[in-house]
């Protein structure tokens, strides 16, 4: 608004009325009535509205924005990592047979860093997994292990807890004496990736006639309406990238722990050798 104020300005409105038959008299009485118009960048008549109105609504939606709460999940007790040596099976004292996993667990699961509300804002007990070279890693990597008096970790990750940790850095973390035979846990891992796949594969879809004179055998179909909505809507199960995401298997009951591997009733993600996350069961209500 400020700039029409500046292009109506009197000269402007001088020069308008130049080459036109208006008497002078009536030019020199427009120009003074354009040069007594206020016209302010805050608020303006000329759309009808103010606006000064747009300035509280952003501060409204700042202000709405900064008042959310976003709450992190919490594991129910810090736990180790492993990685998968393969499957088993075992008898129990019934007869029974049982398909386990063996989970390796090699050198590390030491404590990295310890964070407390009074300092970072949030309880967390940072451990370290699979000890490696130096050059291995980046620098800060190194420097941030060294401060913690350990050797270098190749995997670094948080366990986040509600209450204040008393772990201290440096400790040791042993599976005999975080886990005992009866337990549950929670064993997240990667799963496999089997690439590029069709929706009857990768969603169960029900395939059409495999007879000669069917165009259909294995096609996905219909993908919705062609008018109405006139377009695809977002998160439509389609053939895309299958596994390679990460998956939490949940409540696995422990068979049997010794110091270097931890074995779990039942199948684990990922294939041989894949990097597995070990921790306490959340029960639903409890955590």
């Amino acid at each position: 608004m400020a700039a029409m104020a500046t292009a109506f300005s009197a000269p402007a409105c001088a020069r308008m009325g130049a080459g036109s038959s208006r008497p002078a008299a009536s030019r020199a009485s427009v120009a003074k009535a354009f040069q007594g118009l206020k016209v302010s960048g805050a608020s303006s008549s000329f759309m009808g509205a103010s606006l000064a109105a747009a300035a509280p609504v952003r501060a409204a939606r700042a202000g709405a924005a900064g008042g959310l709460m976003v709450e992190a999940r919490y594991d129910a007790g810090v736990g180790v990592f492993g990685n998968k040596a393969g499957m088993t099976q075992l008898f129990t004292e019934d007869g029974l047979c049982v398909p386990v996993t063996v989970i390796a667990v090699q050198a590390g699961n030491v404590v990295t860093q310890v964070k407390t509300e009074d300092t970072d804002g949030y309880n967390a007990v940072q451990v370290g997994y699979s000890q490696v070279k130096d050059y291995r890693i980046t620098k800060p990597e190194v420097g941030h292990c060294a401060k913690a008096g350990v050797a270098p970790m190749r995997h670094l990750e948080e366990f986040r807890l509600k209450a204040t940790p008393a772990h201290t850095l440096g400790q040791q973390l042993n599976p005999t004496e975080m886990f005992k035979m009866g337990d549950t846990v929670d064993v997240r891992g990667t799963s496999i990736g089997k690439g590029w796949q069709g929706a009857t594969k990768k969603y169960g879809f029900t395939r059409g006639p495999m007879a000669h004179g069917s165009k259909s055998h294995r096609q996905l179909g219909s993908i919705g309406a062609g008018t109405t909505p006139g377009r695809v809507y977002p998160g439509k199960k389609m053939h895309s990238q299958m596994g390679n995401v990460a998956v939490t298997l949940k409540q696995l009951k422990v068979m049997k722990v010794e110091n270097d591997c931890i074995i779990v009733k039942g199948s684990v993600p990922g294939k041989r050798g894949n990097l597995l996350r070990i921790c306490p069961a959340k029960v639903v209500g409890k955590f």
